[in-house]
């Protein structure tokens, strides 16, 4: 399947500017993409009421966030095949479905139990939004133009943080936490709706082959061994059967995926693309960044309202100078890394988060909230200039017809990133509360935000102590992730291959999108 040229690009040439057509088709990628992307924010500020109103302790409740995006992880795989077999536009709309249903019996659910199997159920529909959605975009846009076009996709990235923590403040307060579910409905039939209407038909290939083995290995190996992971809080550590089982038996099932994969001629990944240094330096250095990030996104509402005692709503408002740093920050980096090489831009990012995660290892129960916006808005900054750059830098070093390809991957290792990071750090935080206050259990972190006041003072200090100490794991991880930019991202503009070079090294076009 070959990608027609853009009507604003001469005969031969490459579109190289956003013309409307594009545009149209971001806006409706973006519109899906902020659905998904929102929902992990908003639910954040909803977990200490979610721990109070199911009287649970964090290790439970956190499956929320975990369970969501450990669902992501586990369908993203089938994203490649699915494009292929179905056609981008009937997947995307599928999954737009499938995650507004999920979110209707989020908000029905009558347990901790429940609701985590139905944010699971989200997360599956949710997996695919944002891959099929930066399928169809590539598809549109050519090489040349993956930088700019993965600011559009960072958009959501951009509003998340800053509405999402607002809007779900709002809602829990003053409504109940069932609406931050709810609300997803009329967002998500307008995204269906714009889907229909705007997105180009494609034609699906019913030949194309389901790697079922793979599929088989990849999906419950990440399952079993994240779940492995994430119990770790509840077991009070990590020397423990439950624990130490399902890892060794995820990790198991990857390695056998690894071998499958190298020897399988049309794998669910290609782990071939791993052989590209720049894609590999990517991968490895967003991972590190995501788990630190996504980890810490879940610890600062916790501390807010666990410590100092905010309600949702003005928890939300608090953590918005993140968003509004990266929406400054964003744009530009696009821009940038379709004119530099990612290894001069990365850097400068990670090194914002890690100041950003020093200072945080420093908070106290009375640390000032102009202090703490500070902080927020140049780790927001931080966080514009690295994580669209590392996604456009990798796919910039590759084929186009391995692009549709990487950006799978990625979503994968960025998903990955994202449960081991909610999964580890409220491990953490629970461990470090255990220590400090052996009465929450380690996981009480909803009894600490529902403490009458006068008890809440007297603990705060030792529980800020608690969220203070967690932030270091998350200061280290970017430090790594920063020695890995700096060694190995290209300091260079890469140039990417022509159409007209791929017709000359295959004998034909290599579309953009073929698996």
């Amino acid at each position: 399947m070959t990608t027609s040229p853009s009507p604003s690009a001469g005969a031969g040439d490459p579109p190289t500017e956003l013309d409307r057509n594009l545009l149209l088709i971001a806006s409706v990628v973006v519109l899906g993409a902020i659905m998904s992307i929102l929902d992990v924010t908003v639910v954040n500020v909803a977990i200490n009421t979610l721990a109070r109103d199911f009287d649970t302790d964090l290790p439970t409740i956190q499956w929320v966030a975990t369970g969501y995006t450990l669902a992501l992880a586990t369908v993203i795989p089938l994203s490649g095949w699915g494009a292929d077999r179905f056609g981008t536009k009937r997947l995307y709309m599928t999954s737009l479905a499938l995650f507004v249903a999920g979110s209707v019996l989020s908000g029905l659910a009558w347990s901790a139990e429940s609701l985590i199997a139905f944010r699971v159920l989200q997360g599956f529909g949710g997996g695919m939004i944002m891959p099929v959605g930066m399928t169809i975009l590539t598809r549109a846009a050519g090489p040349q133009r993956i930088g700019r076009v993965m600011a559009l996709i960072g958009i959501p990235m951009l509003l998340g943080p800053i509405a999402g923590p607002i809007l779900g403040g709002w809602l829990v307060d003053d409504f109940s936490w069932r609406w931050i579910f709810f609300i997803n409905l009329p967002i998500g039939i307008a995204a269906l709706i714009a889907a229909a209407r705007i997105l180009p038909g494609d034609v699906a290939q019913a030949e194309q082959r389901l790697d079922v083995v793979g599929l088989a290995l990849l999906s419950p190996g990440l399952a079993i061994a994240i779940y492995g992971l994430a119990e770790s809080g509840a077991n009070g550590g990590f020397g423990h059967a439950e624990v130490i089982v399902p890892i060794v038996v995820g990790l198991a099932l990857l390695a056998a995926f690894v071998r499958h994969a190298l020897r399988f001629p049309e794998p669910l990944i290609d782990l071939r693309l791993f052989a590209n240094r720049v894609f590999s330096a990517s991968s490895l250095t967003l991972v590190l960044t995501v788990i630190a990030v996504f980890g810490g996104m879940l610890l600062l509402p916790l501390y807010l309202q666990a410590v100092r005692g905010e309600s949702a709503m003005a928890t939300g408002l608090l953590l918005a100078p993140q968003g509004l740093g990266a929406m400054l920050a964003m744009p530009l980096a696009g821009r940038l890394s379709d004119r530099t090489g990612v290894g001069k831009i990365v850097p400068v990012g990670l090194t914002l988060i890690a100041l950003s995660f020093l200072a945080l290892t420093q908070l106290t129960d009375s640390t000032s909230y102009w202090t703490f916006g500070g902080v927020l808005f140049v780790m927001g900054i931080g966080m514009g200039a690295t994580m669209m750059p590392i996604f456009s830098g990798a796919l910039q070093s590759l084929r186009s017809a391995a692009v549709a390809r990487a950006s799978t991957t990625l979503n994968i290792n960025q998903q990955v990133g994202a449960s081991i990071g909610t999964a580890v750090m409220s491990v953490l935080l629970a461990t470090a509360l255990a220590d400090r206050l052996p009465g929450m259990a380690g996981g009480g972190i909803g009894e600490g935000a529902s403490l009458p006041p006068e008890l809440r003072a007297e603990a705060a200090a030792a529980m800020a102590d608690a969220f203070a100490s967690t932030f270091w794991w998350a200061l280290g991880l970017v430090v790594v992730a920063l020695a890995v930019a700096v060694a190995l991202l290209p300091k260079q503009h890469v140039e990417p291959v022509s159409e007209t070079e791929e017709e000359g090294e295959e004998g034909a076009a290599a579309p953009v999108l073929v698996h």
